[in-house]
């Protein structure tokens, strides 16, 4: 069949100027080329990526993705948004039926599920029922969006991760559509979108505010980015995974710094990597910095195809294509890069990340070193590794003690007073008693994107468990152990390969489809350990095959999370404890007292390739996905309000219409300087979205726990912050809500601020709020990479509706950015080299911000007066982050999705 292609190879000199470029600028020159309309894409934008330049520029350039994915908690907003746009297009007398996604849209429930039940064989049966409890309001809401709005698709909840379901169903390398050919491309609303960049389609992660803006047509504008090479050398040692090898690349990227840069990957190293080893990399762009981490299309990824149960027909369109339109890799290719970052693949050992971000690497032989340092430069504490600790440790589980003798510090029935040592808690429950300690884990989840989708890895993990078993080991009573598969194919290879059952014996059973612990979803700490945590005041951990371990990101009691390979998740819940050298420390003892290693329990590579080969099999991919959108009884016995209006329930604490856009004008009011305004939190370096709107629990004293109570809500049904993204209400108390967050104009830790006018010390909200009342403007003064971490767009919609004008920051993460744009606040860097405290800043001062009604340009430097109660005054330049004139139209609007609303109200 003959298909319509825009021809790389028919422009500049017959393609030999294309075939310099990078791959990932190749495929957006294609899409410039076929949405060329002289209007939105125009000649400049062409000429623009043609003449790509290595060292960067200022130019714009369109992206009109052909495809939108979503998970449902970023979802949920964004068809809040959809429904509140069509009731105000009704209530100006327009048909509301006519907004719908111009592009198709896949939403995959995913993010929902919480590990309230785990180490039981009825575990996965009862989160699940918790799960549809918690969330009817939210799924019904969704379920109306599958019928109400075309192109639009919900992939119910227990099916998989939107990211894994992505990669081994959904993606097409190649689309079809109105008589063309074309790359698949998307945008997610989420930030790990570029795992799919694995499998070479150019997808990355936007706020759910741009990704609406593209549903409906709107082309994503953004500055051509410079190109990192990263090259691979070599192939990943025995003994390492592909874990080890992201952790690694990710503080390699982060030293170098990429952020806002593609990076695409190339070498011999590649030879060797299958799809899922690529999209283990892939995933961890946004840890990185990066927008895309780009795998070219090749045998590799046709092989993957192959094995997921792509259609013949389709690989050999994807293949031809590719072949035919300059986006093949050889291996051979020479493509001129920003820069070239190299990795010797041979080098690398086994790695750990932590305990706050993914960049902090550890290398597992070090880590008890680590944590004697983290111990007393954070907390104070000297800490001295006491002999014997897993003796001990093996001795509280009813060990024989005759061959071990061991030091037992002063432990008292509740806490230990020594406080300048490591603190202890002996726990008493039922017929057991252990030492809970400083250093104990008590969260081990294999969960996440990043690595349930890659086979070597979650069956290395299975063979672990298996070979533990074998030895008499069992993982620690005080750790929590879940399996989350990132889709139900990993069920049906490790049900085949008898590795479930081996996982279950150390009480690894799985507790949802979803990403649980990464995002947040542990669910409570049995309540004994919970009590022993809080009345210790102990620094306990979690290990987790994830990709995010921000403060208070895993469960808010838990002070260190480190990122690990799910085999090292196994080895680690065997021990109990993160203070150990994993590679020459015993992992635990059998029954008759004899030391087990990590060696004795880790599996060959073979072993790991034999099984994959023997167990996973390309029927379990048209097995499972031929269903993907049935879901199961309870999705399909959920009751969902029908028609073209959704009708919205006043009495509903998780969905309310928009405050955004109701009453909207027809026309922008001009632009204005901001005069008078008050910091309302000064922050430091690395704040996260997870700081700025949290998704996991929250109590209820909280601002949003008392809104909730005041609406007749018991704190059991709290739910988390996550879940609650379709209620407005719940979402600006949370903003700035993170229990870790530090301003620096309060002494209190958390979400918390000074209210200046009178001193009090107030939640974020209520101070907030108080400044709406004497209409007082607010702004936030940050550090370098303000807003690093998940893609949430309710970080800029909470800021939005706290009052907060502009962020004065050293430097903004992409989407974040991105996001404050699109919803009106103004994102400003300090000059360079300074910030607010080189400045003499210290946030008690009142701001006046100039140049914004004089007219704005792409990178204006806006001028800032800030005067102190003495009344010293101190006055620079700062930059503001509008990188392209759509923005600035964005902003005038007062966000993207107003400026798309206008538009169609005119037409």
């Amino acid at each position: 069949m003959n298909y319509q292609i825009a021809s790389l190879k028919e422009i500049a000199d017959g393609g030999k100027k294309v075939g310099k470029l990078p791959f990932s600028i190749r495929i957006l020159l294609e899409n410039a080329l076929r949405n060329h309309d002289g209007f939105a894409v125009t000649d400049e934008h062409i000429d623009t990526l043609v003449n790509w330049s290595p060292t960067g520029t200022d130019k714009e350039i369109p992206f009109k993705p052909a495809r939108v994915l979503m998970q449902d908690f970023t979802g949920v907003p964004a068809v809040v948004d959809m429904a509140s746009i069509r009731a105000e297009v009704i209530r100006k007398g327009g048909d509301g039926s006519k907004i719908n996604p111009a592009i198709p849209v896949d939403l995959v429930i995913d993010h929902s599920v919480q590990v309230d039940y785990f180490g039981t064989d009825y575990s996965y049966q009862r989160n699940v029922a918790l799960e549809y409890e918690r969330n009817a309001e939210r799924y019904q809401l969704l379920k109306w969006g599958q019928q109400a709005l075309d192109n639009f698709t919900v992939v119910p909840p227990g099916m998989g991760i939107c990211h894994q379901v992505n990669l081994e169903y959904l993606a097409k390398g190649v689309i079809v559509r109105d008589g063309w050919a074309f790359p698949d491309t998307l945008v997610g609303t989420d930030s790990h979108t570029p795992m799919v960049n694995g499998i070479g389609v150019v997808g990355w992660g936007v706020g759910g505010i741009e990704a609406e803006a593209a549903m409906l047509g709107q082309p994503i504008y953004f500055t051509c980015p410079q190109v990192i090479g990263l090259k691979l050398n070599g192939r990943i040692p025995a003994g390492c995974t592909a874990t080890d090898m992201v952790l690694t690349i990710t503080k390699l990227l982060r030293d170098y710094g990429v952020v806002g840069k593609f990076v695409e990957v190339f070498g011999d190293g590649l030879d060797y990597l299958s799809v899922t080893d690529r999209a283990t990399i892939s995933n961890m762009s946004p840890e990185f910095g990066c927008t895309i981490t780009y795998f070219p299309i090749d045998d590799q990824t046709l092989d993957y195809m192959r094995r997921t149960n792509r259609s013949d027909e389709h690989i050999s369109l994807v293949e031809n294509y590719c072949k035919d339109n300059l986006l093949w890799r050889t291996g051979k290719e020479d493509i001129t890069y920003t820069h070239v970052l190299e990795l010797d693949l041979d080098t690398l050992q086994p790695t750990v990340s932590g305990p706050k971000r993914p960049q902090d690497k550890i290398l597992a032989k070090d880590l008890p070193v680590q944590f004697s340092n983290l111990m007393e430069k954070d907390y104070q504490r000297r800490y001295a590794p006491i002999k014997g600790r897993q003796e001990q440790a093996w001795l509280s589980e009813g060990g024989s003690g005759s061959a071990f003798t061991f030091e037992e510090r002063p432990v008292s029935d509740d806490v230990a007073v020594e406080t300048d040592e490591i603190r202890s808690v002996r726990v008493k429950i039922k017929n057991q008693e252990y030492i809970l300690s400083d250093g104990s884990i008590v969260i081990a989840a294999i969960t996440s994107c990043t690595n349930t989708s890659n086979p070597t890895v979650m069956v290395g993990a299975g063979l672990v468990a298996r070979k533990a078993v074998a030895k008499g080991l069992r993982t620690k009573s005080w750790v929590k152990t879940s399996l989350a598969p990132g889709s139900k194919v990993v069920t049906e290879y490790l049900q085949r390969a008898n590795l479930l059952e081996d996982l279950e014996a150390l009480r690894f059973h799985t507790v949802g489809y979803g990403c649980t612990s990464c995002i947040g979803n542990s669910g409570p700490l049995p309540p004994h350990i919970a009590e022993a945590v809080d009345k210790g005041d102990l620094v306990v951990a979690s290990v987790l095959s994830g990709n995010r371990n921000f403060e208070a990101r895993v469960h808010p009691q838990v002070r260190m999370n480190f990122l690990m390979s799910p085999m090292l998740v196994v080895a680690y819940a065997l021990v109990g404890r993160v203070d150990i050298n994993l590679l020459s420390d015993p992992v635990g003892y059998d029954p008759n007292g004899n030391a087990v290693y990590l060696s004795d329990i880790w599996p060959s590579q073979d072993e790991i390739t034999d099984t994959i080969n023997r167990c996973m099999r390309q029927e379990d991919f048209k097995k499972v996905y031929d269903v993907i959108f049935d879901g199961g009884d309870d999705w399909k016995q959920l009751t969902a309000p029908e028609g073209k209006n959704f009708v919205w329930n006043e009495q509903s604490t998780y969905v309310q219409e928009a405050p955004f856009f109701k009453n909207i004008s027809t026309a922008p009011q001009p632009t204005q300087d901001i005069t008078g305004a008050r910091v309302l939190l000064y922050l430091g370096d690395s704040v996260t979205t997870d700081h700025i709107s949290p998704a996991g629990s929250f109590k209820s004293d909280s601002a949003a726990g008392q809104y909730l109570i005041s609406k007749g809500v018991e704190f059991k049904d709290f739910n988390s912050y996550g879940s609650r993204r379709g209620n407005h209400e719940v979402m600006m108390r949370g903003t700035f809500a993170n229990v870790r967050i530090r301003n620096r104009i309060t002494d209190r830790e958390g979400g918390y601020t000074t209210y200046f006018p009178t001193g009090d010390t107030l939640a974020v909200y209520d101070a907030a709020m108080r400044y709406a009342d004497d209409r007082t403007p607010l702004i936030v003064l940050a550090g370098k990479e303000y807003g690093s971490g998940s893609s949430r767009d309710w970080a800029a919609k909470g800021a939005n509706l706290l009052g907060i004008k502009a962020v004065i920051a050293e430097s903004f993460e992409r989407i974040h950015r991105s996001n404050l744009v699109g919803m009106g606040v103004i994102p400003l860097e300090f000059p360079q080299g300074e910030n607010a405290a080189s400045l003499g800043l210290d946030g008690t001062e009142s701001f006046d911000i100039s140049g914004v009604s004089e007219g704005l340009h792409p990178f204006k430097f806006l001028n800032v007066k800030a005067t102190k109660a003495t009344g010293k005054i101190i006055e620079f330049q700062a930059r503001a982050r509008f990188d392209s004139a759509i923005e600035i139209e964005y902003y005038r609007h007062g966000g993207i999705l107003h400026y798309v609303l206008r538009g169609f109200l005119k037409t």
